[in-house]
């Protein structure tokens, strides 16, 4: 039986950190910017939002408004994608607005504008105050408590904004470099769906008529690939991304180009699979939506409204024991930290799942009045989720959690909304590869994996040290008892 294994995992380390050769060299030839390069980046200072907030703010006052919540924000961006060699798009941007929700008693309006000027801004007040006077009344509508809201909050400790001015032709030539390092891992692949590099700042003041105002400035970055490898009739695609807030963690652009064709090339032959229930491993990446799944399943707005399957869950054993999840606003550079939510409500670093009991949920102040609960600080979702395992040990890389795995599926990619929270049914599209004894046997797609997100939370059998991070949340690859998998 052939044997053709996930290759890239040793690959997979140097594709998801910034080491050295030509990563270093790739990113020298832009510069981290000091105060006043920055300053290139936007066309307005933080204490010009300052004063723009509390302008409007003032103006809705005046009209009669009781509360009145805005924000101001900019962005700049640079995006360049590749595609066979060659350039297909450029796209550099810059976008402001300004939005202020106005509160009559429990009446709320709301509105928007990009144009800054004292005319536009004092009609865009004038349109919120309308809306909300004619508005049906919402009790649970107003601003946080005055108590939650975060003062003095102080971002410049957490490393959210590491700017990257670089040429637009090193970065036509950094993505160009990527997408070569594909090509050059094997004949088979020579086609691509492109590769891209994408850099965005931005910065934002937010303020309320509770005296509250916070803002800071903000950076991501963002290099993929997505390589075609070819063998007779038989196409297969696969891709990898880094991001980071800073240039300097951006995976190495040639490794990031070869694992991404590595797993390409590692689909080709795909095979179905019979009917069956087995063993279930979630790659790392994969296993993230698994995490995503329960945010939704534990927000205040599917709560309140009942259209979840968690709904009273709070204090209930959801996970096996062995199992914490931990969201913590502050770690540096991470993407989902900051001092506040959207709302201004002070973040805090809490366990929200700890010896597989349910320990919070995620709300809004709205949702949180809804429910008769205090706000989490989570208007705008979660902050730095992490999953993970008591039983995970030193050595718990992926080779070691096929071994666990022992005779199953390994699951690398899933397709569709098959998830059905109300009920928690869950049934996806999927494709990966099947594994005996621990090892990689073939690749198979045209499958369906089913079941129920209740009995798969308390099915986790294990949790890798493989720990991928993307976006809010992290986790390693996740081992779930037994799934249905229906195939041919």
């Amino acid at each position: 039986m052939k044997k053709s294994g996930l290759p890239g995992r040793r690959q997979e380390s140097g594709a998801t950190r910034g080491n050295s050769g030509s990563h270093a060299n790739g990113l020298a030839n832009g510069t981290r910017s000091d105060g006043a390069d920055t300053m290139r980046l936007f066309d307005y200072r933080q204490p010009d939002f300052e004063q723009l907030t509390q302008d409007v703010l003032g103006q809705a006052k005046a009209l009669g408004a009781t509360a009145a919540a805005a924000e101001v924000s900019e962005s700049s961006g640079l995006s360049v994608t590749v595609r066979k060699g060659k350039v297909e798009t450029i796209e550099q941007t810059r976008d402001k607005g300004l939005g202020i929700t106005v509160y009559v008693g429990h009446r709320r309006g709301h509105a928007s504008t990009s144009d800054f000027s004292p005319q536009a801004l004092q009609r865009t007040v004038q349109a919120a105050y309308d809306i909300a006077r004619i508005t049906g009344e919402d009790p649970f509508a107003g601003l946080p408590d005055e108590d939650r809201l975060a003062r003095d909050a102080d971002a410049s400790r957490l490393a959210l904004f590491d700017p990257w001015q670089i040429p637009v032709d090193k970065v036509i030539e950094l993505a160009l470099e990527i997408e070569q390092a594909s090509f050059d891992v094997s004949p088979a692949v020579s086609n691509s769906d492109g590769a891209a590099v994408s850099i965005d700042h931005g910065h934002f003041v937010s303020a309320n008529t509770l005296g509250f105002s916070g803002g800071y400035p903000y950076s991501r970055h963002t290099t993929s690939c997505s390589p075609i490898a070819r063998q007779g009739r038989d196409m297969q695609r696969d891709d990898w991304y880094s991001s980071s807030r800073s240039a300097s963690r951006l995976a190495d652009p040639r490794a990031l180009g070869r694992y991404a064709a590595q797993r390409a090339l590692a689909r080709l032959g795909a095979r179905k699979l019979s009917t069956r229930k087995v063993p279930v491993l979630y790659e790392a990446p994969l296993a993230l939506g698994l995490l995503g799944s329960f945010v939704q399943a534990t927000s205040g707005s599917a709560l309140y409204r009942k259209t979840t399957f968690l709904v009273d869950s709070l204090g209930k054993q959801i996970f096996p024991e062995h199992i914490l999840i931990h969201e913590d606003p502050f770690i540096a550079g991470a993407m989902g930290s900051g001092p506040f939510d959207d709302e201004g409500v002070a973040t805090s670093a809490r366990d929200v799942v700890r010896d597989g009991v349910l320990q919070g949920y995620f709300l809004s102040s709205y949702s949180a009045r809804k429910l008769s609960m205090p706000t989490t600080g989570n208007a705008g979702g979660s902050h730095n989720l992490r999953l993970s395992s008591s039983r995970t040990r030193k050595g718990d890389d992926f080779e070691a959690m096929l071994r666990k795995l022992g005779t199953g599926l390994l699951l690398t990619e899933v397709m569709g909304q098959g998830v059905n929270y109300v009920t928690g049914d869950y049934s996806r599209g999927a494709s990966g590869f099947w594994v005996e004894n621990g090892v990689i046997q073939y690749p198979v797609e045209e499958i369906t994996v089913a079941g129920n997100l209740a009995d798969m939370f308390k099915s986790i059998v294990a949790v890798g040290g493989d720990t991928i991070s993307r976006g809010t949340k992290e986790t390693g690859s996740i081992l779930i008892e037994s799934m249905a998998v229906a195939g041919s």
